[in-house]
């Protein structure tokens, strides 16, 4: 079940996802993402829930900086780290750091979380036993300008 068919957050979280192999494919995302910016929640795992989806202008700067990090960080000549329940009409976008890809599938017997959530609805916790590094925590307060919980 996907959230355009109004599922539970967690039967979205484990739904059908298409992933995103190329970069060019990652970036066709982000524009049809942008063309609709309202309504989307933006949730970094490990921080606070958002309550709120975030404004327009919060989530083309965060589509933006996180592009750039994907492709510096994740340094293959494919991307096959972002996942989106329908790539031409997204209502929930899973994006893994890749400093921390695991088993995204699940093979393994252990399902790794993403880095961050893109959802339409709103998104409920997610406890991830991984330490989140304080570069990464800076990096999405800095995004936002967000003060420590």
């Amino acid at each position: 079940m996907n959230a355009s068919q109004g599922g539970t957050f967690q039967a979205c979280l484990t739904g059908p996802f298409n992933g995103v192999v190329s970069w060019t494919q990652l970036s066709e995302l982000w524009s049809v993402v942008r063309m609709s910016p309202e309504g989307w929640y933006i949730y970094a795992i490990g921080e606070p829930v958002p309550t709120e989806p975030a404004g327009a202008d919060q989530l083309v700067r965060f589509t933006e900086e996180i592009d750039v990090l994907l492709r510096r960080e994740h340094r293959e000549d494919y991307c096959g780290i972002v996942y989106a329940d329908d790539k031409t009409n997204p209502r929930f976008i899973k994006i893994f750091d890749p400093h921390n890809l695991g088993s995204s599938c699940g093979s393994s017997g252990t399902r790794t979380l993403p880095g961050w959530l893109l959802t339409r609805m709103p998104p409920e916790p997610l406890t991830d036993p991984r330490i989140l590094p304080e570069g990464r925590k800076r990096w999405w307060r800095a995004l936002f300008q967000r003060q420590p919980a």
